[in-house]
């Protein structure tokens, strides 16, 4: 699934045809963190930065922007920007207890729905979200123009097993709180 260009791609990092590093804040209610995206160079696709600890991929998680930024400049992954976007997943989480009555808050479901392919992509574990057909690409694109009202029932459920096993990864996602940085660390791949 292709990213859209907009401000939450910019958010992304696609400036000066390299990969840049961005603080993101993820505010929801089972988990809240700032973790640092990579803007993939070119046509390559964004991901969330992991490191690699006993011997899987963990994502590196922050309580300020700060240490976020700190840690990032230690391993010589200096941020493009001091600001950090955010994805209000709390609305989402909210809108998932009743998907029938609530609202869709169309700009952050697709925040997270972009988030969560990037965090997949990080953690080398996109099999966790559903595989994504022509349904997914329809009801991506109507999100997207804000019209999710205009879903059709196979667009609906796709877009809640999608954004459901999403939260789930993101619960559950192994995690490093305030890591350090020392040296061995590597620079991500």
């Amino acid at each position: 699934m292709a990213k859209v260009e907009g401000a939450e791609a910019c958010a992304a990092g696609r400036h000066g045809g390299r990969e840049n590093l961005f603080a993101y804040r993820v505010r929801g209610l089972g988990r809240s963190a700032v973790v640092l995206w990579i803007g993939g160079e070119g046509d390559a696709p964004d991901r969330v930065l992991t490191s690699p600890e006993a011997d899987r991929l963990q994502v590196p998680v922050f309580t300020t922007v700060r240490q976020a930024r700190a840690y990032a400049s230690r391993r010589g992954l200096g941020p493009a920007t001091s600001e950090a976007g955010a994805l209000e997943l709390t609305r989402v989480q909210r809108w998932l207890e009743d998907p029938v009555h609530r609202r869709v808050p169309s700009g952050a479901v697709l925040e997270a729905w972009n988030f969560f392919e990037d965090l997949a992509r990080g953690l080398g574990e996109v099999h966790r979200l559903p595989r994504q057909s022509a349904v997914h690409n329809s009801a991506y694109e109507r999100l997207f123009g804000g019209e999710c009202a205009a879903w059709t029932p196979a667009e609906r459920r796709a877009v809640l097993e999608l954004i459901t096993a999403g939260v789930e990864l993101w619960n559950s996602c192994p995690v490093i709180v305030k890591p350090s940085s020392s040296a061995r660390h590597r620079r991500p791949a």
